[in-house]
């Protein structure tokens, strides 16, 4: 061969490295399995058997990523939790119509591929997996030079879940005189790191290792890293009697809320109803963000509306409180125009 001859190593892929990968997370993703899922580990395409007794199935699907939180996790060089809150995350947006998870998928791309990194996201999307229920079926790992620099990488999920047709939840089901049962958040969740992380390091000028403001000694890894919540846990017993439900993500309260709303009704959210966590207090007064500012770009420590009549909501505060979860009664629906008001 002539010693001008390229190699796919040359070029920046490194084929040893990804099958040191495939082998790091094989054990991870079997950890996963439930009844339904089909074939072996590094099938071309993941199988999962529709649940038996399921009468009129509907697929929900959604597909998501964990947005510039990875750059924390990055930076932190933390990232065995990451793959947990994607898996969290979609989870839930997919929870607000009543499905629950069947399965998941997941994507990584690196810059330069180190199967130590890999293995430590996987072992996070199995995490979350095993929390949810929910069989890691499939996934893809790209080592793409040119595209990505090291150490930065990528991270999308995709997941399948199902709902008895007669049994779906959408906006329609909310009705007046409905009131809201918010749910605690952990943190930031998955939104808001681009505002975040430039307070904290050019405002607050903090690495990832030094202590939060007001965070108990905890780090700015610890409490930016937080795992994303699943609510599944919490609602799965009354899903056949919530209204409607809003999963707060991107756009906060105003930009969600309204999704679970028809129409002809407005929700009224009282702001005075819950304490905001100190998190967002640090980062509103550090980074002099206007309040409507951070309701639209944090979730301000409610993760999770559910809209419900008067008699429900003991039961999911109920539940709430039993899996560990802060819950309140954050307000009502109203005639209207679909709007949400922060009062």
């Amino acid at each position: 061969m002539s010693s001008d001859a390229l190699t796919y190593a040359a070029a920046g892929v490194d084929i040893v490295a990804a099958e040191d990968s495939k082998h790091r997370i094989k054990r991870l993703v079997e950890s996963t399995f439930t009844a339904g899922a089909r074939g072996a580990f590094g099938g071309f395409g993941g199988m999962f058997r529709v649940p038996d007794g399921v009468r009129r199935p509907l697929l929900v699907s959604s597909a998501d990523g964990v947005g510039t939180k990875i750059k924390v996790a990055i930076e932190a060089d933390r990232h065995d939790t990451i793959g947990h809150c994607l898996v969290n995350h979609c989870v839930n947006d997919i929870l607000v119509q009543g499905a629950t998870p069947l399965f998941f998928l997941d994507y990584v791309a690196f810059g330069t591929l180190v199967p130590s990194v890999v293995e430590a996201i996987v072992a996070g999307v199995a995490a979350g997996c095993r929390e949810n229920g929910a069989s890691l079926v499939g996934g893809e790992t790209a080592e793409m030079p040119g595209v990505y620099t090291a150490p930065d990488y990528d991270l999308a999920g995709f997941i399948v879940g199902v709902v008895e047709e007669e049994a779906v939840i959408t906006s329609a089901g909310a009705r007046d005189g409905d009131v809201l049962v918010g749910l605690a958040s952990t943190g930031l969740h998955t939104n808001g790191y681009s505002l975040a992380r430039r307070i904290v390091s050019e405002r607050l000028r903090l690495g990832p290792h030094d202590p939060f403001p007001d965070a108990g000694g905890a780090t700015v890894a610890d409490v930016l890293l937080a795992v994303h919540r699943s609510y599944l846990p919490i609602l799965r017993p009354v899903l056949g009697e919530v209204h409607s439900m809003a999963h707060i993500t991107g756009g906060g309260i105003p930009g969600n809320l309204d999704r679970a709303l028809p129409p002809h009704l407005d929700a009224v959210v009282e702001t005075s109803a819950w304490a905001v966590p100190s998190v967002f207090r640090v980062l509103q007064e550090a980074g002099q963000v206007a309040t409507d500012e951070m309701f639209r770009a944090f979730n301000m420590g409610i993760g999770m509306i559910v809209t419900c009549d008067t008699a429900t909501a003991p039961r999911i505060r109920d539940l709430s409180a039993r899996a560990g979860v802060d819950s309140c009664m954050l307000g009502h629906l109203r005639p209207g125009t679909g709007r949400v008001y922060l009062v």
